[in-house]
């Protein structure tokens, strides 16, 4: 039999579930089967998602097709009336290895058994395993998993549950254990990070969690933090930014958009000045600190003037690194009820948002040239430095090091050094 084959749609931490999954079928001892690890972020997503199971399909006809992740969780409906599919697991269940267990046995169950997706809103516990490391030169650690708030154009909540921590001294051994390996890099990432210890004993915050790990860990390199709501960074979080050389100066902010009447739309807890106040503190407590940040565009009721307020945001915020999602219409939640903005509004306001992006990143790089940076690198031709921007080198350097190294310009998105 043949090896299992993985296909990861979406996020880091689907990725990083993936490779947990690797793990978990290899110890039930499951072969030849494809697994199809789903997004469920827009209406785009799921499309890509049932596309991807076909196309698997036609390449591996007698195989064992399992479906799992946030699409199939809160759509194990859909997944299931499609021929191609053999089982749909959910995200509570694609973490256990006695489900895979269960699967071995090559032969269809009952119609009934075909789907295995509990309630997971009755989740409380983030599984342990779930925190092992993978990367090659840079770890991602799991902190954290799912979410309480409820964004009223996000589905994911239903995907992945209410927000649960993994707690800090568990954290913090594997981290430790990763140190011993030899990874230089470290990054914490979860579903809604700055939620982190809300329900661990004590109520402790993301700051202690990072204060706690960089004390602890002294022979860590780098610890970075993959993205965060800004609103609820909390103090010490912001100490460390201000007295710890070893967290990296690169924050991504889930801030959607510049205006205040559709961030209330959208359920967020801020508002455009607290945004723009966070970064100049940011900023001011440590200068060399760049942000990147997610922003929608064509949210429900959005005019030319909000988007015009999203545009400004950007250079309000001296943003670098822009992710723009067009807004997707997902039933079932309350932006899915609002006034639509059509479809190809949607996609010209999002051009406009990308070629803002663009010319922040461009002027970003620009500012580089001449200056020495410290860059990790991840193959002989590669690298990133603190700021995460990505690094070409025109001669081959030592795999999986930090490496000094001056910036002489910029070519397709990237520095060169």
């Amino acid at each position: 039999m043949s090896a299992p084959v993985f296909s990861t749609l979406g996020c880091r931490l689907n990725a990083y579930e993936t490779e947990a999954m690797r793990e978990l079928v290899g110890e039930a001892g499951i072969e030849g089967a494809v697994v199809v690890n789903t997004c469920a972020v827009t209406a785009e997503a799921v499309r890509k998602a049932k596309q991807e199971i076909r196309r698997l399909r036609r390449e591996n006809p007698d195989a064992n097709l399992i479906v799992t992740g946030c699409a199939a969780q809160t759509e194990p409906g859909t997944f299931a009336a499609m021929p191609e599919v053999t089982r749909v697991i959910g995200n509570t269940e694609k973490m256990r290895v006695e489900t895979w267990r269960a699967l071995k046995t090559p032969d269809l169950v009952g119609e009934t058994e075909r789907v295995m997706v509990d309630d997971i809103m009755s989740v409380t516990e983030t599984a342990g395993h779930l925190i092992d490391g993978f990367g090659r030169h840079r770890a991602y650690v799991q902190i954290q998993n799912g979410c309480d708030h409820r964004c009223t154009f996000c589905i994911i909540p239903y995907g992945r549950g209410n927000s649960r921590s993994v707690p800090a001294g568990v954290v913090v051994d594997q981290i430790k254990r990763l140190v011993d390996k030899g990874f230089l890099e470290v990054v914490l990432t979860g579903v809604d990070l700055t939620s982190w210890g809300a329900d661990l004993p004590g109520q402790p915050r993301l700051g202690d969690l990072v204060m706690r790990i960089l004390r602890l860990v002294p022979d860590l390199a780098r610890l970075r933090i993959s993205s965060i709501d800004s609103i609820e960074a909390d103090e010490n979080l912001m100490q460390a930014i201000a007295t710890e050389p070893r967290l990296m100066p690169h924050l991504h902010l889930s801030l959607q958009h510049g205006d205040d009447l559709i961030l209330k739309r959208m359920k967020r807890r801020h508002l455009r000045d607290d945004a723009i106040r966070f970064c100049e503190n940011a900023r001011r407590l440590r200068p060399d600190i760049v942000f990147g940040a997610d922003i929608i565009a064509g949210f429900p009721t959005e005019t030319e003037a909000m988007l015009e307020n999203s545009l400004k945001l950007v250079e309000e915020c001296g943003l670098t690194f822009l992710h723009v999602f067009p807004y997707s219409r997902r039933d079932g939640t309350p932006a899915a009820r609002m006034p639509q903005v059509k479809g190809p509004a949607i996609k010209e306001r999002a051009a406009r948002l990308r070629a803002a992006g663009d010319t922040a990143l461009t002027r970003h790089l620009a500012a580089q040239a001449g200056r020495t940076h410290r860059i990790l690198t991840e193959s002989p031709r590669m690298g990133r430095t603190e700021q995460f921007t990505e690094v070409g080198f025109a001669a081959d350097q030592p795999e999986g090091a930090i490496v000094t190294a001056r910036i002489i310009g910029a070519t397709d998105g990237r520095l060169m050094a």
